[in-house]
């Protein structure tokens, strides 16, 4: 298959950081043709780093551009069903930034859109691509623990001040760390164990004035298994990232996927030849019982690559593999914060 055109629709964070240097690592499978972004600033750097991609200031100047196989949105949460409705419409492939949408009615909506477009509509939930995820993943098929009885993932950050002028903190919905680092938990334990029956959660807004929820414990309860999934903005210092508990040993890890803090740095993946691979300081340690024997020591961890991501894009449009992120399953991801939030609310577990 050719190479597939790219219109990157938002320049900020999530356009600048966490997509634009992926696909430019990509060069045997995309061509970043356009971006959009009305900033001055992120005019500058998209022109400085991305010289060979035009900057337009309209979404139209991407969506009327018959060349453009996929459009990336990386905008508010709240802009995210809009555009990415009218880039179905007109007849592109999308990938938006996660969370996948507000709520599930928009996902819904834009899951039959896509369907009737025959066009393909995937969530950026890259986490799934981390070195420490993947580490857990591997160790809990590998069935070394025994039966996993327990998990715990905590995305914790420190910042004990509001942001000014960012939407992430602004009193709107899809704002807030339930929608953000929330997204990321919500889609590995997904990823890992599959729908829970029930949800508890607790929401909580800790730093002086803030509007949005900056702290949760979400706990997702299944037949024999309880998954807790907490984020805070408060904790100067962290604890394990990644804890799992089965009936015969235990798993865990600290430290964080090398990834982001190298992206914001300005490194791409091309340029580094052992990229996402993480200091040994930082990989997870098991102690369990195999065979009769007691295990104890440290595991390495895998390498983390968020290329796989966009990827498994181009093997789905080339129908040579299945999506590996279905807007379907990033629907799930949504319903399980509308429902942590009715049980915030009300003060119950509520069913799945």
């Amino acid at each position: 298959m050719k190479k597939l055109n790219i219109g990157i629709a938002g320049f900020g964070l999530g356009g600048r950081v966490f997509h634009a240097p992926i696909l430019a690592s990509l060069e045997d499978y995309y061509i970043i043709k356009k971006i959009m972004t009305s900033n001055k600033e992120n005019i500058k750097k998209a022109n400085e780093t991305y010289p060979e991609a035009e900057i337009v200031s309209k979404y139209e100047e991407i969506l009327y551009d018959k060349s453009i196989d996929i459009v990336v949105i990386a905008l508010p949460n709240l802009l995210h069903k809009e555009f990415a409705e009218k880039a179905l419409f007109a007849g592109k492939h999308v990938v938006v930034e996660k969370p996948f949408t507000v709520t599930t009615k928009e996902a819904i909506e834009l899951i039959k859109i896509a369907k009737n477009m025959n066009k393909i509509v995937s969530v950026n939930h890259n986490r799934r691509w981390d070195s420490d995820f993947l580490t857990v993943k591997k160790v809990i098929k590998s069935k070394t623990l025994g039966k996993i009885v327990e998990y715990e993932a905590h995305f914790d950050r420190f910042r004990n001040y509001i942001k000014d002028g960012t939407w992430k903190e602004a009193k709107k919905v899809g704002s807030g760390i339930l929608y953000d680092l929330g997204s990321h938990l919500i889609d590995q334990s997904l990823e890992l164990f599959g729908r829970p029956k029930e949800v508890f959660a607790d929401l909580r807004m800790q730093r002086e004035n803030s509007t949005v929820i900056d702290n949760f414990e979400l706990i997702l309860y299944y037949d024999e298994l309880k998954v807790t999934l907490k984020a805070s903005m408060l904790v100067r210092e962290k604890g394990y990232k990644y804890s799992v508990f089965g009936r015969e040993g235990t798993f865990v890890k600290s430290g964080t996927d090398i990834q982001e803090e190298e992206l914001r740095k300005g490194n791409i993946p091309k340029d580094i030849s052992n990229w996402g691979k993480e200091p040994e300081n930082i990989w997870g340690e098991i102690n369990s019982t195999i065979n009769g024997m007691n295990i104890k020591g440290k595991i390495e961890s895998e390498n983390g690559d968020y290329r796989n991501f966009y990827i498994n894009i181009y093997k789905a449009i080339a129908g040579e593999e299945n999506l590996s992120v279905t807007p379907e399953s990033a629907t799930d991801v949504i319903h399980i914060i509308e429902l942590a939030m009715l049980s915030n609310k009300e003060k119950r577990i509520v069913k799945f």
